[in-house]
């Protein structure tokens, strides 16, 4: 391809992306109007969070498609959202759910080690049913942030720029993104930067989003469910467990979450370490490009001198007769004494 090849299709992809940018706006802002008319229509609003979570992916699902096809890229819609079918996806979501898991725990230690929460338990019936809409509500949400995020748009961006400038472009992105969410801070910012930077090296090392999504969900109900804590400063998710913490806002997090403390940065950056480790065998099998053969055959022909005596040599011997001659002496019997 030529540089003014490469131009163009660098320019394409980047409007893409600028493009899936702003359809996932739309269809964020869109789906939130459309379950907020279901759950007051069927007096049910607390379905809105997982209502408007299913919608937004069908909606991006529907735009990314159709983006796809824009770009003259044949993919199926799985592909397309960042979901190939494999056989170790199950595995991959469970490797990041399980590292989702374990940061989480990690940034809560400091926590309960300077005795800065307590924690209250609601054992009635409703609670349960609520947890179980909570799990609900943050699986499918984290999977739609992911392939908003992590899906389509990141590969674009990567086709436009590169995968070193695309993953931190994508990940100021994303902690600015929640800049706007209540009581944040920059230090939320900087660890939601962080978070995207796990994230996005997820799918640098599997090149799919399984592995991200199971981190992703596990992150949030790790905070928000497990241990009653605020998630990204909503505090919408705890229902078995509720946790009210005090304290300095460093340690804490305060209203807003363990993400606004500044030992889930420390956590962060653990959590990088261990996902390039854990995914070794994932980036060989899904990331490094099989090698195959170019270039052309060659036959260098032998010297002249060497053809003329390979020939002279055959034309000495096609009527030569070769005679094997006797080791022993035919006049000897075999049961005669050799000679001394």
């Amino acid at each position: 391809m030529t540089s003014s090849g490469r131009r163009s299709e660098r320019t394409l992809q980047l409007a893409l992306f600028f493009t899936s940018g702003i359809w996932f706006l739309a269809s964020d802002a869109l789906a939130g109007r459309a379950a907020r008319g279901i759950c007051e229509r069927f007096s049910v609003p607390l379905a809105r969070p997982l209502l408007t979570s299913l919608f937004l992916l069908f909606l991006l699902a529907v735009g990314f498609s159709m983006l796809q096809a824009i770009g003259k890229q044949q993919a199926s819609l799985r592909e397309t959202l960042g979901l190939p079918k494999r056989a170790t996806a199950g595995q991959e979501w469970s490797v990041g759910a399980a590292l989702g898991w374990g940061m989480v725990v990690l940034a809560v230690i400091p926590m309960a080690l300077a005795g800065a929460f307590s924690i209250q338990l609601w054992l009635q019936p409703r609670a349960f049913g609520l947890l179980l809409l909570n799990l609900a509500t943050l699986l499918v949400a984290a999977l739609a942030e992911e392939i908003a995020f992590r899906g389509y748009p990141y590969r674009r961006l990567i086709e436009a720029v590169g995968p070193v400038g695309a993953t931190v472009g994508l990940s100021l992105l994303f902690g600015f993104g929640h800049a706007f969410n209540p009581n944040a801070t920059w230090t939320s910012v900087v660890v939601t930067v962080l978070a995207g930077l796990v994230l996005s090296l997820g799918w640098l090392r599997t090149h799919g989003l399984w592995l991200p999504w199971g981190l992703h969900f596990a992150w949030n109900a790790s905070i928000g469910v497990l241990f009653g804590l605020p998630v990204s400063g909503m505090n919408d998710f705890s229902s078995v467990i509720q946790t009210r913490t005090f304290g300095r806002l460093w340690l804490t997090g305060g209203d807003y979450g363990p993400e606004n403390a500044v030992f889930t940065a420390v956590a962060l950056v653990i959590g990088i370490a261990v996902l390039v480790r854990v995914t070794r065998g994932y980036a060989w099998d899904y990331t490094f490009k099989p090698i195959v053969p170019g270039g052309y055959p060659t036959e260098v022909q032998p010297p002249a001198a060497h053809v003329a005596m390979e020939q002279e040599a055959r034309t000495a011997s096609a009527g030569a007769l070769v005679q094997i001659m006797p080791t022993t002496s035919q006049s000897r019997s075999l049961n005669d004494e050799p000679k001394s």
